[in-house]
This record gives structure tokens, sequence and C-alpha cells, in this order.
């Protein structure tokens, strides 16, 4: 049996070297090329993306002639005719789904339809996910779970294979390890066909990477990585029939880690920035390593390495057990968190950055004290206590003073003890409050500042409110949309019922300099 698999895997290689090298040059001779015309394309010249026909072909010729030669050999034999067209039916599907979009190119929409149609017909064969028992025990699933799971998993594991086919070699190579790992898993759960079916894949992609490594000649194009996404998401399928439930839910996900990855990035990047999910964009992570100034071999031999230890983890789930599967686990999170945290991802620290905000409980107290502020804002009714809420509410939150600038008629400013009055010819008068030790009109040149428009409820306008913060090493903990949102709204309203008040006034007139600033008493 080692013979006619070694066997299979050589003929496979041969006959896809062959192909690649015959479908390359005639795809150059009938000028059947991709010039490089988007930003993320990261070739020179143009290539023919063909090279999945080669791979497709050599596939299917290959696993023939060893159904062919093996069967008077019982495991061969003895295989089922049905779950061999359950798998070769939607591949042939999705191979003729890539070779249009090669030529023509199809809406991401029509490839995820066409994608979820393939995982249908596979659930409808047999090949299906029947249990998950992290999240629901041992029990078998009903179908109106496994199907749509199924087809999840065929549309994660198809499409992520075709989104890391951005350098030479790279989606290809990693193909490779993660059908080697396909292969072993077989080989111990005693499943003939899917041994055979993955060596003549392995073979095919090795035979074509020969002319896809850097610098390639011919491109895997979306035949050939959509072609090896779905038969190694079907093929795992097919391998968890006989396999124990570890062996069958945990190895293909971690064997499979890179593309997965990828996928997963690019999703929750994508959510995060406000992005279509079906955006391409130059930031995957052969991108990221490539900004750091590794060349386009250097990056595709280091995410050779990452597979491979992928690869390498996932067969230590051969023998399952507590103590190995938490290594595992902790192995792949640890070494997933350092290498995402190197490659620089600005969504991700910015995700960071709010969380930490979020949890910070300054901030907490912070945003605390302007919903107190806007509540009890919104029973005030004179000058007095308006003025004890407002300087409340901002000096725990790291604010160094603040101008309020009332409309009126007459030309007389209330008096709201604990606020100054500061008068420039030719501007609106204002009642400052400022931080004791602060001098805001000696430091004002390094401040910032926000300034709110007070419009009441009723949509009368009452003055502004100038909020100030000199510049310096402290961090605002604070939520800045508290201020602009229902703020204004429940400080105009008691502007309004406290000017129907009776109150003293501070008479303008008597002003006789450019600036007075008197301390209402």
């Amino acid at each position: 049996m080692i013979l006619f698999y070694l066997g299979t895997f050589a003929g496979s290689l041969l006959i896809s070297f062959v192909l690649t090298k015959c479908v390359r040059d005639l795809a150059t001779a009938h000028g059947w090329v991709a010039a490089p015309a988007l930003d993320r394309h990261l070739h020179s010249r143009p290539l023919p993306r063909f090279g999945g026909v080669a791979i497709f072909l050599s596939f299917l010729l290959t696993f023939a002639v060893a159904l062919a030669a093996g069967r008077h050999h019982t495991a061969i034999f003895g295989l089922s005719f049905r779950t061999l067209l359950t798998i070769l039916l939607p591949g042939c599907l999705i191979f003729a789904l890539g070779v249009y979009d090669d030529v023509y190119s199809v809406s991401p929409y029509v490839k995820v339809a066409v994608q979820a149609v393939a995982g249908a017909m596979l659930f409808a064969g047999g090949l299906r996910i029947l249990d998950l028992p992290v999240f629901f025990g041992v029990r078998h699933l009903s179908w109106f779970l496994g199907l749509p799971l199924t087809v999840l998993w065929v549309l994660a594991i198809t499409n992520a294979f075709n989104l890391i086919d951005g350098l030479d070699g790279l989606a290809a190579g990693s193909a490779l390890f993660s059908t080697m790992v396909v292969f072993a898993v077989a080989l111990v759960s005693g499943s003939a066909l899917v041994s055979l079916m993955a060596l003549a894949l392995a073979g095919s992609v090795l035979g074509f990477l020969r002319f896809n490594f850097s610098p390639a000649t011919i491109f895997l194009g979306d035949c050939g990585s959509l072609f090896i996404g779905f038969m190694l998401s079907a093929l795992a399928l097919q391998g968890a029939q006989k396999a124990p439930t570890i062996i069958a839910v945990a190895i293909p996900v971690v064997s499979f880690g890179l593309p997965i990855l990828e996928t997963a990035l690019s999703v929750v990047r994508r959510l995060i920035s406000g992005r279509p999910v079906f955006t391409a964009d130059r930031e995957h992570i052969h991108h990221k390593l490539l900004q750091r100034g590794l060349s386009q071999r250097q990056v595709v031999i280091t995410l050779y390495a990452v597979s491979a230890l992928f690869a390498l983890l996932s067969l230590f789930l051969l023998w399952p057990t507590g103590d190995m599967l938490g290594l595992v686990l902790a192995v792949l999170g640890t070494g997933i968190w350092i290498g995402v945290q190197h490659l620089g991802y600005l969504e991700f620290g910015e995700l960071r950055r709010v969380a930490l905000r979020t949890i910070e409980r300054q901030a907490l107290i912070n945003n605390l004290a302007i919903r107190r502020a806007t509540e009890e804002l919104k029973v005030t009714s004179d000058y007095a206590q308006l003025c004890r809420i407002l300087v409340a509410a901002l000096t725990g939150n790291d604010f160094d003073a603040f101008d309020l600038r009332l409309d009126s008629q007459s030309a007389q400013v209330p008096i709201i003890h604990g606020l100054n009055l500061i008068s420039r010819w030719g501007e609106i008068p204002c009642l400052r409050w400022t931080k004791p030790g602060i001098n805001l009109a000696r430091e004002s040149t390094g401040a910032w500042s926000l300034t709110l428009d007070l419009v009441t409820t009723r949509n009368g306008r009452c003055g502004s409110m100038t909020i100030y913060r000199l510049y310096n090493d402290r961090e605002l903990q604070f939520d800045i949309n508290l201020l602009t949102s229902i703020f204004p709204i429940a400080l105009a309203d008691a502007l309004h019922r406290a000017s129907a008040q009776k109150v003293e006034l501070i008479p303008m007139a008597e002003q006789g300099s450019e600036l007075v600033a008197a301390r209402a008493m």
C-alpha cells in the first residue's frame, strides 16, 4: 500500500509538472495573460493565471489512473461511487466558477452563492458537520443546524485559500502543508478515499509550485485557489466521518491555520473600519510583511514556516489528551497574539485603545459626572445652583476653564457667584471659571477649546459655552460625545429658566478699560 501511495504522489507530481508547462506556454502564446492593473497586484509583467487548470486536470487524471491500477486492492476497490460523485461533482462546479471568474470576473455575491450550492451538495451527499462538542456536547446536530454549519465551513475554507493567493507560491505552498496533514489524518483513521485524493492533490500542487514559486511564470488563478480550498474542505468533512470527535473538529481547523487566520483578520478589520467585507486592500499579512522590508521570497518562506508550524501542531492532536490539547491551544493563542501585534494593524490598535479607555475607572467616573450634571440641570432654575453643577462636573474631568456667553437684549450680565466677568471691547461679555492655579489669559495659546451652542428644546438660542483644556501629558479620560449631545440642551433650558428669575445684574455701561475682570460678590 505504501508503494501504491508513493506511485500516486509521484505520478501526480509528474503529470502536473508537464501540464503546467503546457498550460503556461499555451496561455502565453495566445495572450491569455493578466496584467498588473490594480495597486494590490505585486507582479510587474503580464502572466497567465490558469495554473488551476493544470492542477485540476492532473488531479483527475492521477486519481483515475490510481483507481484503475488499484481496482484489485480491497481498500481501493471498496470505495463508494456515491461518495466520489459527492466530492467530485461540486468540485467541478467550483472549478468552472473559478475559470469563469478568471476570464470574465464574477461578483463576490455570485461566487458565494455558487459555493453555498456546492456546500449544500456535499451535505446532501452525506458529507456534513455532525457535531460540535465544544458548543453542543456529543449529540448529533439536526439538519437545520448541520446544513448552515457545513456550508459555512465550505465557504470559509474555499475563500480562505483564495484570499492568501497574493504572492508567488504562497497559496499553493500553504495548501501543500494542509493537504499532507489531511493525508496523515486519513491514513491514521483508515480512510483510503481521502488518503488517495489528498496524495493526488498534493502531487498536483507540488508540480505546479515549480512554476509558481518566486519569480512565478504562471499564477494559480481563482480556478486553482477555489478548487484547492473546496477540495480540502470536502476531504476534511469526509475524513471526519471516521475520525474521533477531537480529530474531526480540531485538526482541520489548526492545519488550515494560516488561511483561516488571514480570513478572520480581513473580515474583522473591515468590519471595524466600516468597509464592505468583500473590499480588496493591501492590508493582508503578506502585505504587512512586505512593508517591514522583507522581499517577496522572504515573505513566502516565512509564511511557509508558519504553515508548517500549524501543520505540526495539528498532528500533535492525533493523540488527543487534555494536556496536549491545552498545550496546542496555548502555543497557538500566544503565537497568533504576538504575530498580530507585530504586524501593526491600525484597526486592532484603535480597538485596543477604545477597550482600555472603556474599562478605565477614571473614564467611567468622568462620564458619570457629565451624565449626572445633565440630569441635575434639567431641574435647575437659578444661576447659583447652575454654577455649582458646572464647576463640579468639569473640575473632575481634567478641564481647566470654561466661558459662558449669554445672549441678552440688554447690555447687562447676571451676577453668578463663582464666575468672573470677562469683557473686551467689541466682543460679547462672558463669565469665566478657571481651575485654581491656572492663568488662562497667559497660557491660552497652549489651550484646546470646544465651543457648544446653547439652544433650548424650543429652538431658542441663549448663548454659548467654551471649554478649555491646556495641552499637557495628561490623557483626557472622557467621552467627548457626552458634551455635544444632550448636555448643551439641558444647560440652555436651565439658563432660560434662570433668566426668568429676578437676579442682580452687572451694569456693563460702567466699563472704562479695554479689559474688565471683576469677581462677582
